[in-house]
């Protein structure tokens, strides 16, 4: 590995889990790009810039360097990865959290009653994530090093809010194993892998608590810290057995176990496993990766 900080991208990362995976990662001592498209207080609902997500992960110790991206445009996707190369000349992590995420999420009502925007989680999400990937593999591969991470949910086995997140959910997971196939087949010292995060105790979910205390006050208890997941990623980067960890999908309160990484006051959130009975899809690696 290089002698100098890693490279971390991460996506989406303006507020929320995003914001809290680059802040963790900047505790690390990373150069951590942070994409995101509020540039400005005041443009979105809610609280979060990019500039205050760098801001903070330099202050953590790391580089923080803000980006704005739309990741629906394949043009500023393609020039900010080669502005990063450009710049650093390697990409270590790469972190896909950018997902077009909208509070009619919890509206009620069937698929076809609700916005159609909700279907943006396909481009803002899956199809982003498949992009940013290949753009940072290419980099990966030449210097047979990297960790591609996707974040991801239980939504991905088990209904919630919408089709569309559900989809965007299981995608994460298959795109990790696949892309991880490929990697492994090609002998690479780079690994995909998807995280099942939990309930983060973001800025939204405390609105959601507060809406209803009695209904949602559990969630609480068992909440994740937007910086958990980031650990998370900080420790898969380093496990030097992280090639037989390639193509998996992990629930993070159990990858926490592993490698004893744990919340303040030595808690660790519990399992979907445990709370839900709900586990990441086992996908057969029984045929070949592709037909010579």
């Amino acid at each position: 590995m290089s002698e100098k900080p890693p490279v971390a991208i991460v996506t989406g990362a303006s507020r929320g889990a995003g914001q809290g995976i680059a802040h963790a990662l900047g505790m690390h001592g990373c150069t951590v790009y942070v994409t995101g498209r509020t540039l400005n207080a005041g443009q979105h609902n809610l609280a979060g810039t990019i500039g205050e997500t760098a801001e903070m992960v330099t202050k953590a110790g790391g580089k923080g360097i803000a980006v704005k991206c739309d990741h629906s445009n394949p043009d500023e996707v393609k020039a900010f990865f080669e502005a990063v190369i450009a710049e650093q000349g390697r990409i270590d992590i790469l972190v896909n959290n950018a997902a077009a995420v909208y509070d009619e999420l919890s509206m009620p009502g069937g698929f076809w009653e609700r916005p159609l925007k909700l279907g943006d989680m396909i481009d803002v999400g899956i199809r982003s994530s498949f992009d940013a990937s290949w753009y940072a593999a290419q980099a990966m591969v030449a210097q047979n090093n990297g960790l591609i991470v996707f974040t991801s949910g239980a939504g991905a086995e088990h209904y919630v809010f919408s089709p569309a997140y559900g989809a965007h959910k299981a995608a994460m997971d298959k795109m990790a194993f696949d892309m991880g196939m490929e990697l492994d087949h090609a002998g690479m010292n780079v690994a995909a892998v998807s995280i099942w995060m939990g309930a983060v105790m973001t800025e939204r979910l405390r609105m959601v608590i507060d809406s209803d205390p009695v209904k949602f006050g559990a969630l609480e208890a068992g909440s994740e810290s937007p910086e958990f997941t980031g650990h998370l990623v900080w420790a898969l980067y380093n496990d030097p057995k992280r090639a037989e960890r390639n193509g998996v999908t992990y629930i993070g309160a159990e990858l926490a176990r592993d490698y004893g990484i744990t919340e303040a006051g030595g808690r660790v959130p519990p399992s979907y496993r445990d709370t839900h009975g709900v586990i990441p899809h086992a996908h057969s690696k029984s045929a070949p990766v592709r037909v010579e």
